[in-house]
């Protein structure tokens, strides 16, 4: 989500006749976007500022904003701790970027003092405003993310979102129809559809939910691929897991975090769901979509999670399978419930991600074997690393890897093609295979 908040600022100063530096060194203007998810990313941001003071000090005229979730969870505190700032915005207020600016100019000439920060939540304002902007995707770029639905109404205990990105909305259909409509016409063909929850979206005027919108999109000639992210176990209903068996452009690749494998824990941590209610919907989307790769999200050292606890995790695990998952230790986070309760002991933190990371890198790289020797459609999205190389992704969405022979290379421009891949070898991360034909 903050890729694509990224990219639709830098749409909207183009709008203000800005256009991207290469490096810090020649910006007029340099934001960093933020995530508040865990304290090592938040301290980041300090650090960034760090370093880049000392342009700041070489040239006074240089504009240094803060964006995203740290702005919005800080606010002022940021310019107390960090005076050089001169803009602090939330995630819901970019799309007034260009005005902030003009104002700070204003106050530069009047000579009054200190930053401004904007941490309201206009979120229906911020959408309203998507639809005049209009997408300018990376040349050549197959892919594009469109955010669909923002903020969160579970309050999980851990968690930060409902603060930093306030309660959940949802963009109308129409809209989104709209900016898909643009982007495949500039040679996109695959759409990744983002929210805090997705699946919660909703269009109370055409009365359908995410299901019905991939509906919608899936008939939109040029579009070949479609994919969602993240979804929250609570809102993975019978319809969206029938639109796997359903609409052959929606990819076989489903993030649906679990957190934690123990009831008792995830109780603790809100979720409103059983160990047992997310292994009911895994194999219901499994008798859907058999070959279905799943992701998930874990946190290991949760306030309270016992060895008994850990291990209810570690059998879930064994129980799904994943293609591949994001694990953390506990990040107390301020302001958050789970942030008041006693803390277990780093060490054994570490120790448990420790081994629960080496059984989910045991089932990427076992998942990543059984593609060996199949022949996958792949899109091709930029050249690789190597001379000669081009890479894309499978359905599974892994990266692949092919050797392009020269006589192709000088003849087709395999970018945004999806061509028969053989794969021949297989990595920690990723696949490697040649050409079909």
């Amino acid at each position: 989500m903050n890729v694509y908040d990224s990219a639709r600022m830098g749409e909207a100063l183009a709008l203000g006749g800005y256009a991207a530096a290469q490096a810090p060194e020649e910006a007029d203007l340099i934001i960093l976007n933020t995530c508040h998810i865990r304290e090592k990313a938040a301290e980041k941001v300090y650090s960034e500022i760090g370093r880049l003071k000392k342009l700041k000090e070489k040239n006074k005229n240089i504009i240094l904003a803060v964006a995203g979730c740290v702005a919005q969870a800080e606010g002022e505190e940021m310019l107390n701790r960090a005076p050089i700032l001169d803009l602090v915005f939330g995630p819901q207020n970019f799309q007034t970027l260009p005005n902030m600016l003009d104002e700070l100019q204003t106050r530069r000439r009047q000579h009054i003092k200190g930053g401004i920060v904007q941490t309201a939540f206009p979120a229906a304002e911020k959408f309203n405003a998507l639809k005049s902007m209009p997408r300018k995707p990376l040349s050549r770029q197959p892919t594009a993310f469109i955010t669909i639905q923002e903020g969160c109404d579970k309050f999980c205990s851990f968690c930060v979102v409902p603060y930093t990105r306030g309660a959940e909305i949802s963009r109308p259909a129409d809209d989104i129809e709209r900016e898909a409509r643009a982007l495949i016409a500039k040679g996109v063909c695959e759409i990744t559809l983002l929210g805090q929850n997705v699946n919660a979206w909703y269009d109370a005027r055409a009365a359908f939910g995410l299901a019905g919108l991939l509906k919608r999109l899936a008939k939109i000639d040029g579009l070949a691929r479609l994919r969602f992210t993240t979804s929250h176990p609570r809102d993975m209903n019978d319809e969206l897991i029938a639109a796997y068996g359903e609409l052959p452009k929606l990819m076989p690749y489903l993030h649906l975090p679990v957190q934690s494998g123990s009831d008792r824990i995830l109780q603790a941590m809100n979720r409103q769901y059983t160990s047992a209610d997310y292994l009911r919907l895994i194999e219901q989307i499994r008798l859907v979509r058999p070959d279905i790769a799943l992701s998930s999200d874990f946190i290991v050292g949760f306030p309270g999670e016992s060895e008994e606890d850990f291990a209810a995790t570690l059998d879930l695990l064994r129980e799904v399978e994943y293609a591949q998952a994001y694990s953390f230790k506990y990040s107390p986070r301020p302001g958050t419930p789970a942030a008041e309760k006693e803390q277990i002991d780093d060490a054994i933190k570490t120790e448990r991600l420790y081994r629960l990371q080496a059984l989910l890198t045991k089932q990427q790289t076992a998942f990543n074997q059984a593609q060996k020797g199949k022949t996958l459609p792949v899109l091709f999205e930029k050249l690789g690393k190597k001379q000669g190389q081009m890479t894309g992704r499978s359905p599974y969405l892994q990266p692949v890897h092919v050797m392009i022979a020269e006589s192709i290379r000088n003849s087709r421009d395999l970018c945004g093609q999806i061509l028969p891949v053989h794969i021949e070898k297989c990595h920690a991360n990723s696949l490697s295979g040649a050409l079909v034909g």
